[in-house]
This record gives structure tokens, C-alpha cells and sequence, in this order.
């Protein structure tokens, strides 16, 4: 089988259930996006100072595709197959993790600066596409239903990478930076 099919050659994309949309729709961006997210979290499961956190983050990525297919699913047809899904108990766990994590980390009252190992610029990189999917999914969702529990999960997966790359400072023994503003 090739990969390349050439349908969508004029712009167009299908999403799951058959309906055709522009690739630049809100819908393609916001689960492009998400795909994006996913990609970087995969570079953070692959930096050594998380080898401790790697099924976490493989689990990351995992319910990152389950919201992917949700938001690539047109919610006026029936998709013909089943769609994974997402549960509270996901959101638990992002939860549960961030609280483990703080435990180790000096609390903390200035914004922090992204920096400090490229480990750690990785991980705030990720926060901010985090919040760039979180924004776009609520964008959508003034269109299109979107569940509750894909806004959630992403709101919480962006205070996640931002404990996880202080976390990653901690580990990693980098001077964690914060804001100084000049006023």
C-alpha cells in the first residue's frame, strides 16, 4: 500500500465518517496541532533525564491520539468505527503525576524563564504548543461540539509540561531563571 493517495492534492482532506473540508480548516488545524504536540512529546520521552517518566509520557502520547481522532471525526456523521476515548481517570494521572513532582521542587512565586538545558527549552516548547492546541480546540468548539474532557485534558497536559520542565531543571541540576521585570 502507498502512502500517498494524491486526494488531497486540491486541499482537501477527509475527516473520519467521509466528509471532505479544506486542509485549512479550524478542525485540521486543531488536530494538527495536537499532532504537533505529540511529536514533541515524544522528544522529551527521548531525553535521558526522563527515563524514569517515559511510560507517562508513551501514555501522553497515546491519549494525544485519542483526542486527535475525536477532533478528526466530523460530529454530524456517524464514524462507522469505533473512536477511543478519553476518561477523568486521564486527567487524574497528569494530576498525580504534577503533585509527585512538586514535592522535590521549591515552590515557586516568579514567572520562570524558559531555559536553563535544552531538556528543559524542549519541555516549555511543548507547554507552549500545549496551549496553542488548547486554544484552537476551544475555538472549535464554538462551531463544533467538542467534549469537555479534550479541553480539560489539555489545559492539564500544559500545567504538566510546565512541573515536568521544572522537574527537568531539578533533575538535571540547571539554574532555573526567573523574571526580573524591568519597571
Amino acid at each position: 500500500m502507498k502512502i500517498y493517495t494524491k486526494t488531497g492534492d486540491k486541499g482537501l482532506t477527509s475527516l473520519i465518517g467521509g466528509t471532505r473540508v479544506p486542509k485549512s480548516s479550524l478542525r485540521i488545524d486543531s488536530y494538527g496541532t495536537v499532532d504537533e504536540l505529540n511529536s514533541y512529546i515524544g522528544l522529551l520521552r527521548d531525553q535521558e533525564v526522563n527515563a524514569p517518566r517515559r511510560e507517562v509520557l508513551k501514555e501522553i502520547q497515546d491519549r494525544l491520539f485519542t483526542i486527535g481522532s475525536h477532533l478528526a471525526t466530523d460530529p454530524d456523521k456517524d464514524p462507522h468505527q469505533r473512536i477511543p476515548d478519553l476518561h477523568a481517570e486521564d486527567v487524574d494521572l497528569l494530576e498525580t503525576e504534577m503533585d509527585q513532582m512538586n514535592e522535590v521542587l521549591a515552590p515557586l512565586r516568579e514567572f520562570v524563564l524558559p531555559g536553563g538545558h535544552q531538556a528543559v527549552s524542549f519541555g516549555h516548547v511543548a507547554r507552549c504548543v500545549c496551549r496553542r492546541a488548547e486554544r484552537l480546540v476551544i475555538h472549535l468548539r464554538e462551531e463544533s461540539p467538542v467534549e469537555d474532557l479534550v479541553v480539560m485534558y489539555l489545559n492539564r497536559l500544559s500545567d504538566y509540561l510546565f512541573v515536568l520542565s521544572r522537574a527537568m531543571a531539578h533533575d538535571l541540576g540547571a539554574a532555573e531563571v526567573t523574571w526580573k521585570p524591568r519597571v
